[in-house]
């Protein structure tokens, strides 16, 4: 799988450090649709606040091991147009790594949309909380489309200060149905998945980005893998490449806590799950929604390069993927 960055621009907490860009493997995306990823930290970030850890520290010395928030951009050169999934903490940061995504984006005004459509995964902090930054306080944004389930838009009408960005019209939301593609451009499109996970506010979305060529899955948060009614295998079988839940790499991780109540499939259950499928399904696999404990977010420690010998990789902010 061809892995191409973009320039990330410097942690808002280290803007008087010089920022430096990530290494490019390849020129800037395609001609056709793409997808950016936004983030691919644990809903806290790395570094995450109050964090004495080494992964925090060095993160927080280097802003090249700094992660934000996971999220993903999905953007269309042909019609100037982009799309959000999971509007995080991080969404400042976030909008400048996006900038010129695509390039052909040229919208008039002082107050363009910052986005075509925002999807949201489910409620919890890490992946809906930016969309404060749309409000009147900040952006200001109008008539945004918010494509969500069911639950995400009753929770959010019912919940300030949620219910005034609904209210106000910053964000007009329209309910996305399980396994219903939307269709986006004649050439994209977008197929919600339910899966199991932690649902006390809303339930939770995966979702399928279509394109002329190829299909992404992202898919940041699931309890284990065998509480979903689907196999993991049969989905990773229809796109190519999957966003998989990272969060933790293995049990013992989080000091003092019972990893048993925290649900989420360890990456060393996932490589162990995994290790029977062909190469070239393997290779599909990228990690991402890494928790600041999860060594695997370092690129040059054991865990990662633990990952890379079962096939498999960990996603990085910036990285570019062709639809």
């Amino acid at each position: 799988m061809l892995v191409r960055l973009v320039t990330r621009p410097c942690s808002l907490a280290l803007l008087l450090c010089a920022c430096t860009a990530m290494p490019s493997e390849a020129p800037g995306p395609s001609a056709g649709p793409y997808a950016l990823v936004l983030g691919t930290a644990q809903d806290g970030g790395l570094p995450q606040v109050g964090c004495e850890r080494e992964l925090c520290r060095d993160a927080q010395r280097d802003p090249e091991r700094a992660r934000l928030v996971t999220s993903l951009l999905v953007a269309d050169p042909a019609s100037g147009r982009r799309w959000l999934f999971d509007a995080t903490p991080d969404l400042p940061e976030q909008v400048e790594l996006a900038r010129d995504h695509p390039a052909s984006r040229d919208l008039p005004g002082p107050r363009p949309p910052l986005f075509d459509g925002i999807f949201l995964t489910h409620a919890h902090m890490g992946h809906y909380t930016g969309l404060l930054h749309l409000g009147r306080e900040v952006y200001g944004s109008r008539d945004v489309p918010l494509f969500v389930s069911e639950r995400m838009r009753d929770f959010l009408a019912a919940n300030e200060p949620w219910a005034s960005l609904l209210r106000e019209g910053a964000l007009v939301p329209h309910v996305l149905r399980p396994d219903e593609p939307l269709e986006l451009t004649p050439e994209l499109s977008v197929t919600p998945v339910l899966v199991p996970h932690r649902d006390e506010f809303t339930d939770t979305f995966a979702f399928v980005v279509r394109g002329p060529e190829r299909a992404v899955l992202y898919l940041p948060d699931i309890d284990k893998w065998e509480h979903w009614s689907r196999a993991i295998e049969d989905v990773i079988a229809g796109v190519d490449v999957a966003l998989l839940d990272g969060t933790f790499f293995a049990d013992g991780e989080i000091p003092g806590r019972n990893m048993d109540e925290i649900m989420h499939p360890f990456i060393v259950q996932s490589l162990e799950r995994f290790a029977g499928l062909p190469a070239a399904e393997r290779a599909k696999v990228l990690f991402t929604h890494l928790n600041h404990s999860n060594p695997a977010s370092d690129p040059t420690g054991s865990a990662a390069e633990r990952i890379r010998a079962s096939g498999m990789g960990v996603a990085a902010d910036g990285q570019l993927l062709d639809l």
